[in-house]
């Protein structure tokens, strides 16, 4: 079973300057042969290959004299990476390959090989570059496959190993209906389960956006190219990353415990791409970040041997009467509330919703029926 680690880096300056080398020469290696690619097919008809790419890599280094410091196999990884590029184009329309920015936020390279490590002095030698001192926080054990060195806005630099330890993944645990749990997320509550319980939203950008605003125009007011503006960006930056921990942290810590406590995890599938271009709710949806909730909830539930349950996008889980399948068309957004004109039952939308999402998922498994369900009135 493939797992990464990932650990906190502390390189010299020198070293630093040769990792920032490193990442320049991936992203032009990558946009030059995106520039190759598209040309020869629409002068030439071909399609090149990773193959193609890296043959031209030594023309390309007398061309450039500057790449012949860096690692040839991370460059190579830059073709590779292109190519798997294309690939999810072509079979699951993932969208167009695009140039990469030395503006991006979070700039990396891979190593795919010939690196090492030493947990007891607590350094990871990298090709080209030598030892660089690492926080090992945590020791594994297995075959390294490829690192991954990232360096974030702030200048923290991180290495990301993925390791292969030789397990195959848990087989799947078995579940029933008192072991699935339902969840409708939104954004007044982050998420609500089937079992009725709610957890709150921290809307952790909103309460920073105060902040963020402050030192965005005063980041604005410095004269550009200067030292004082760079330190601005600094502070920005510093800011928006501790908004993106510490909703990382918050994801991580409720997907464990719903990955742990239940055998089954039962989810709707939501457009959020189409959710983002309602301007008015583009923000809170990016706040709450569902797509990397879900996204987690995937692979722990691989990890730790439990299901992940999918139903459809346009199932209206929150119109539906839970008890009798009674389907109400006049509900709208800002009922938060309302009560089935057939049974009497009393709902809350969401709770009712996280129960239709489990009896959905669970009637597609033929572990359960749902009453009525769909039914028109």
């Amino acid at each position: 079973m493939l797992q990464a680690y990932k650990y906190r880096m502390y390189p010299s300056q020198e070293q630093v300057a040769l990792l920032m080398k490193h990442i320049h020469a991936c992203r032009f290696v990558y946009n030059n042969s995106l520039e190759q690619k598209i040309r020869a097919y629409e002068q030439e008809g071909r399609k090149l290959s990773c193959f193609d790419l890296n043959n031209r890599l030594p023309a390309l280094k007398d061309e450039h004299p500057w790449l012949k410091d860096v690692n040839s196999q991370s460059l190579q990884s830059a073709n590779k990476n292109l190519d798997n590029a294309f690939t999810r184009f072509f079979r699951e329309k993932k969208g167009f390959p695009r140039f990469k920015s030395k503006k991006n936020p979070l700039q990396s390279f891979q190593v795919p090989q010939s690196y090492s490590v030493d947990f007891d002095q607590r350094w990871i030698k990298l090709p080209k570059i030598s030892k660089i001192r690492t926080i090992f926080h945590r020791v594994f054990t297995g075959k390294m496959k490829y690192a991954t060195v990232s360096v974030t806005s702030t200048g923290k630099w991180f290495v990301s190993i993925l390791v292969d330890d030789g397990k195959n993944e848990p087989e799947p645990a078995p579940f029933s209906l008192d072991t699935t749990l339902g969840i409708d997320v939104g954004l007044k509550d982050f998420a609500t389960f089937s079992i009725g319980e709610k957890i709150e939203n921290p809307r952790h950008l909103k309460n920073s956006l105060q902040r963020l605003k402050v030192l965005q125009r005063r980041m604005s007011r410095k004269k550009k190219g200067s030292k004082n503006r760079e330190k601005a960006i600094q502070k920005l930056a510093r800011c928006y990353e501790k908004v993106a921990n510490q909703r990382n942290d918050f994801l991580h810590k409720i997907s464990f415990r719903v990955v742990s406590e239940n055998q089954a995890i039962a989810v709707e599938s939501l457009n959020v791409g189409g959710m983002m271009k309602n301007h008015h709710l583009a923000q809170g949806i990016e706040d709450v970040s569902w797509s990397t909730f879900f996204t987690m909830l995937e692979y722990k539930c691989r990890k730790y041997g439990k299901t992940l349950l999918k139903i459809g996008r346009f199932d209206p889980s929150s119109k539906i009467c839970n008890t009798c399948g009674y389907l109400k068309r006049d509900l709208t957004l800002s009922d938060r509330e309302w009560v089935c004109p057939e049974c009497g039952t009393h709902h809350d939308r969401d709770i009712n919703a996280a129960i239709n999402i489990k009896k959905f998922a669970l009637q597609e498994q033929n572990l359960v029926g749902v009453s009525g369900a769909g039914r028109n009135r």
